[in-house]
This record gives C-alpha cells, sequence and structure tokens, in this order.
C-alpha cells in the first residue's frame, strides 16, 4: 500500500512510542482532535501524544489508507491498555506541505 511519507513516519512513531518524532510530523499550527478534545500547535501535540503513550500503551497496524484531496483516511487496528482493545480507529488526515495540518481520531 503507498502511503505518504509523513503517514508512514507517523505510524513508525507511534509504534516507537516517541512523541518528539510523533509531533514532528505535524504543521507548527496542526490540529489534533481526540476523545473530545482539540491539541493545537506542535507542542501540545507531543504532550497529548506522550500523555497517551504513558496511559494506553497503544500500538496500531495499518488497515487501509485512502487519499482524497489533500489528506485521506487512514484505518488501523489500536490496541493497548484501554477498555475494549483491540479496536478500529479511523484517523481523518489533512496534509500540506509534507506535514499533517489536521488529524482526527474517531473510533
Amino acid at each position: 500500500m503507498k502511503l505518504p511519507e509523513v503517514i508512514a513516519q507517523l505510524i513508525v512513531a507511534g509504534n516507537d512510542q516517541d512523541s518528539a518524532k510523533y509531533a514532528a510530523c505535524f504543521s507548527e499550527d496542526a490540529k489534533v482532535h481526540d476523545e473530545g478534545k482539540i491539541h493545537t500547535g506542535r507542542k501540545e501535540i507531543e504532550e497529548w501524544i506522550a500523555d497517551a503513550n504513558e496511559r494506553y500503551n497503544a500500538r496500531n497496524e495499518l488497515i487501509s489508507y485512502t487519499e482524497n484531496g489533500e489528506g485521506g483516511i487512514m484505518e488501523v487496528i489500536g490496541s493497548g491498555d484501554f477498555p475494549g482493545s483491540p479496536i478500529v480507529l479511523k484517523y481523518h488526515l489533512q496534509i500540506n506541505n509534507g506535514k499533517i495540518d489536521y488529524l482526527k481520531i474517531m473510533g
């Protein structure tokens, strides 16, 4: 499956639980919408994912990626220390200049 480079980097950084590399996949003023909250900017995104890594110890296995315009929808099997694991998650992404501008995670 062909993926934009930034998406491949996001998956690796997420599974390595490297919050700095994960946040580096985003533009400076990117927004992440997860669990009913919006995290804005690379620094806040790094703090959010570091906290999520600590709480959930999550890993994602890619199921599919479908491009749509300037982004796409990535489906993963998410597993970790959370109720209902494993679950299928959909990542709705907008990409600009090789960086993620917007990510919404839906279960």
